[in-house]
């Protein structure tokens, strides 16, 4: 590994992966919570007196029951089949905020692209073959999720009868987000929730320092990951995110596809980018920005985060002369330790 300025160079194939440093000597006020949730795992650590398991899995279950599209009684199934549900807080939150994330990336993130996502395979809802021209152009007049709104009722309108809205790439981050909020009111400031590789992070670890959270670099091989710690970056507080293509993607006949899907053209899109990791104030916010970054070029995604405020990457990018991979971050990014 070579280090040059703010870029990290690595000559070795690998992925990016955001996980918590363990910590020994743990005080005994500091509670640990594992398991799983919309096919993915979790961990919380967080300092209270208090077990508060029941009420995580309770926060969990409100996400699940507004905002999956796995679950067919959730307000979005509902809304995507054409029903005419009161949208709750958590629909109106994630909804809002993704027409703000939208315009800042000039419609790169967009939620209503989830007809698309589903014909190519990697959806709520799958075609079960390779999607042709035709399918793709009858679907993109569905898409655009500024041209949706929620009328005065509280009822979602969308753009088309056809269009659906699935807010898998956010809706991560903010279950981190409200998981840490019930912790606060439960007079809880130091904690670490971690979602499938989103993170929230409030106040100090169990040593007594910031969260230290380790950036990996799993080198991938046929028959296993090998996990290799890349950087530290130190956090007293805000969201932490990271979208890559090292891991969800499928054989097609032209070749391998990616599950981040283009806006404009209705596939999947090909850039400079391997994997962005995003900070930001809250987790949410990290997610959102991280798979907006992962849909346009590296010099775009710099672009679009300087005019965002509170918000800063790492990108990881394929260097074409010598097939080695760079790591640059933007200027306000935390320090990257050993």
């Amino acid at each position: 590994m070579k280090i040059s300025g703010r870029n990290i160079i690595f000559h070795a194939p690998f992925c990016l992966l955001i996980a918590m440093l363990a910590s020994c000597g743990e005080r005994p006020s500091y509670r640990s919570i594992r398991g799983g949730v919309w096919n993915t795992t979790y961990s919380i650590t967080y300092n209270s007196p208090l077990d508060l398991s029941d009420s995580v899995i309770a926060v969990m279950r409100q996400v699940e029951m507004s905002l999956s599209p796995f679950n067919d009684s959730s307000l979005i199934s509902r809304v995507n089949r054409g029903e005419n549900p009161v949208a709750d807080t958590l629909l109106c939150r994630v909804f809002k905020v993704s027409q703000e994330v939208c315009r800042r990336s000039g419609g790169v993130f967009d939620p209503s692209v989830a007809p698309l996502v589903n014909l190519w395979g990697f959806g709520y809802r799958k075609s079960g073959v390779e999607p042709v021209q035709a399918m793709i152009d009858s679907v993109m007049p569905s898409v655009g999720i500024t041209d949706c709104r929620i009328d005065s009722a509280g009822h979602i309108v969308r753009k088309t009868p056809s269009t659906e809205l699935n807010f898998s790439a956010i809706t991560k981050g903010y279950g981190c987000d409200l998981v840490g909020e019930m912790l606060r009111r439960n007079g809880c400031k130091d904690y670490m929730v971690e979602i499938g590789g989103e993170i929230s992070l409030s106040g100090r670890n169990p040593r007594g320092s910031d969260w230290r959270i380790m950036i990996e670099a799993p080198v991938d091989n046929d028959s296993a990951v090998v996990r290799e710690r890349m950087a530290v970056i130190e956090r007293g507080g805000g969201g932490v995110a990271t979208s890559g293509n090292y891991r969800n993607f499928k054989q097609t006949s032209s070749g391998r596809v990616w599950h981040t899907i283009s806006t404009r053209t209705g596939r999947p899109a090909h850039t400079d980018l391997l994997s962005a990791t995003v900070v930001a104030p809250d987790a949410m916010l990290a997610d959102a920005y991280a798979t907006a970054c992962m849909a346009m070029s590296s010099d775009s995604a710099r672009a679009m985060l300087s005019r965002v405020d509170g918000v800063e990457a790492l990108f990881v990018t394929l260097d074409p002369a010598d097939s080695t991979y760079v790591v640059s971050t933007t200027p306000g990014f935390p320090e990257l330790k050993k």
